[in-house]
């Protein structure tokens, strides 16, 4: 059995309390991701599971973006219905697997490419998925541990609203890939002064979130 302190990152404090039932009936079955979790909490740990497991090939991008948007979204009421419309618009994965394609061997000019691929219509830009959630997926499928520097992070309205001037975020709504990329650089600089993570970071920024 899987203790809850070997669920936790540093810096997380609980887990996203979500509604499986709800987001079962909503999505396709071909989206749901395998073996996650069915008790009501999902721990970021659960999440970088379906993205380890994208990586490996035994994942579809569909899954992986179910898992993250049922993190993101958490209890909200409309999160399911508009997963499913995010997914409706890419039933093949072919859209989010074009710009994940860039964050395999993560570095700034990858991460850019990535940002820009989800931004626009002509590449990966899906409906209900701005910059708040598809940070989400970047950082969830690029993010590595223990390796430093620059690292895929979120950057939603809470994160923007907190982070101080000098992270170089506005404070307004589909930040550009620049404004992301200064914040990267901003959190992995203080990750280094502080002796910890970047994603702890931004988690101490948004609250766990």
């Amino acid at each position: 059995m899987t203790m809850a302190g070997e669920l936790t990152l540093p810096g997380e404090q609980a887990p996203i309390t979500v509604h499986p039932d709800r987001w079962r009936a909503a999505l396709p079955p071909d989206a749901w991701p395998d073996n996650f979790p069915l008790s009501g909490g999902v721990w970021r740990r659960d999440v970088f599971a379906v993205a380890d497991a994208y990586r490996a090939g035994s994942a579809s991008p569909r899954q992986l973006l179910t898992a993250v948007l049922m993190w993101g979204y958490g209890p909200i009421g409309y999160g399911p219905w508009r997963a499913a419309k995010s997914l409706d618009a890419d039933p093949e994965g072919q859209r989010l697997a074009h710009a994940l394609e860039a964050v395999s061997a993560p570095d700034e000019d990858a991460l850019r490419t990535a940002y820009r691929r989800f931004r626009d219509p002509n590449h990966a830009r899906l409906p209900w998925l701005g910059p708040g959630l598809f940070t989400k997926v970047l950082y969830f499928v690029g993010y590595r541990r223990g390796v430093g520097g620059v690292q895929p992070l979120i950057l939603d309205r809470v994160v923007a609203s907190r982070l101080p001037a000098e992270a170089g975020v506005g404070r307004r709504n589909g930040w550009s890939s620049e404004e992301w990329l200064a914040y990267l650089r901003w959190a992995a600089e203080e990750a280094q002064a502080r002796g910890i993570e970047p994603d702890a970071v931004e988690m101490a920024v948004g609250d766990n979130r």
